[in-house]
């Protein structure tokens, strides 16, 4: 086989890919609807008029997520990754439809807290791992965070138009209708994929938890994404203030920065793999990262400095959402392929979830600038982390 179709992807990883792409991004559609909606359309119900409650409501999914994510991934890995993707979806729209029954936010935090006990990310991507070769899991990684990106930026104009439908109710009822769909995929076009077989003396558990290499990994996503969520503490509103624009025209911002940053991830991507450079990748991208971060500060004094600062973090942010857990795939023990990407996912939750306190509570100290040179502090940190991961070989 020559080099350059080695790095193809073969008909069944492409179908794989594209249907794990697509079910991710489904299901990432229907929690970012709620995003940009939320705050206002649940302030017509009892309790809707406390912000902690709202908050509560809104972040109950992710803490969930967080303590689900090890045991669905280390299922996964017992009893194959789609009866435990089913049951995760099938929770996911149990709770979406207790959701859209509920006429108090009581019952909506408790719908939230049942989306989120379906934690599946660990085991969509371990099934996408385990359906593609090492030298091209990078790129297939990269569908899926550039469908979750593009989720994101719809869910920006779709989410408006729904309520403005059917209220807070019919955007539950939307919701579950996307999960039904992923549970369609998940059932019926996802392809086969058998786990690997065990080794005579397999891993144990314990050693995927203190694992270095992963351990930096999972701390390198838990920075990324606390970033990504502080940070959007104050970029909407110095996007609204500094464009001229109301929040239901964000999307014209959003829209172009994540579809341009995409075309700059895409051949970065490439070289990683085509020249097997995946450590070195993820430190120009985390060094860029610093560098983004820090300069925003005094770049987002103007609308078109914004926007570039906006456009340069979502190029950075895409690689490495691609890199990491292709990393994560290829350094665990292929029988615990689930249960370190769980770990992986639950590092990830916790980011999102003090990435919001951390962000507010900069931005009262300190202004967004106090936000942005934060992040490029973290960032520094999290490069200095990335030095001592090992050299990888391309198996498993």
């Amino acid at each position: 086989m020559s080099k350059k179709q080695s790095l193809s992807l073969n008909p069944t990883e492409r179908r794989a890919s594209i249907a794990l792409a697509g079910l991710f991004a489904a299901r990432m559609l229907g929690l970012f609807l709620l995003l940009p909606v939320f705050a206002v359309a649940a302030s017509g119900l009892p309790g809707g008029d406390d912000p902690a409650r709202v908050g509560l409501a809104l972040g109950m999914y992710g803490l969930t997520q967080a303590f689900m994510q090890i045991p669905f991934g280390l299922a996964s890995d017992r009893w194959g990754r789609r009866p435990v993707v089913l049951a995760g979806l099938f929770l996911f729209v149990a709770g979406s439809v207790v959701c859209a029954l509920s006429s108090d936010l009581t019952w909506i935090t408790l719908g939230r807290a049942i989306q989120g006990a379906g934690a599946i990310s660990a085991a969509v991507t371990a099934w996408l791992a385990d359906a593609t070769r090492p030298e091209v899991r990078t790129r297939a990684m990269a569908m899926v965070g550039g469908s979750i990106g593009l989720s994101f930026a719809v869910s920006l104009v779709a989410a408006p138009l729904l309520v403005g439908w059917g209220g807070l109710a019919g955007l539950f009822w939307t919701i579950a209708l996307l999960g039904v769909v992923c549970l369609a995929v998940a059932r019926f076009v996802v392809p086969v994929v058998p786990l690997a077989p065990r080794p005579a003396q397999p891993a144990r558990p314990v050693q995927v938890l203190t694992h270095v290499d992963l351990l930096r990994l999972n701390f390198g996503v838990f920075c990324l994404h606390l970033i990504q969520v502080a940070m959007f503490v104050v970029v909407p509103p110095l996007v609204i203030r500094l464009g001229g624009l109301d929040s239901a025209e964000l999307w014209k911002v959003y829209l172009p920065v994540i579809l341009i940053s995409f075309v700059f991830m895409v051949p970065a991507v490439f070289v990683a793999e085509r020249h097997r450079a995946h450590r070195a990748m993820l430190r120009m991208a985390v060094a860029g990262l610093v560098v983004v971060c820090a300069l925003l500060a005094p770049a987002s004094q103007s609308f078109l400095g914004l926007v570039a600062g906006l456009t340069g973090f979502f190029v950075m942010f895409n690689i490495l959402e691609a890199l990491q857990p292709s990393l994560v795939s290829r350094v665990a023990p292929s029988e615990l392929k689930g249960l370190a990407l769980g770990f992986y996912n639950t590092s990830q939750a916790l980011g999102l979830f003090l990435g919001g306190a951390l962000g507010g509570a900069l931005a009262v100290w300190g202004g967004p600038a106090a936000v942005f040179l934060a992040a490029a502090v973290l960032s520094a940190i999290w490069l200095a982390a990335t030095w001592g991961l090992r050299p990888l070989g391309t198996g498993h």
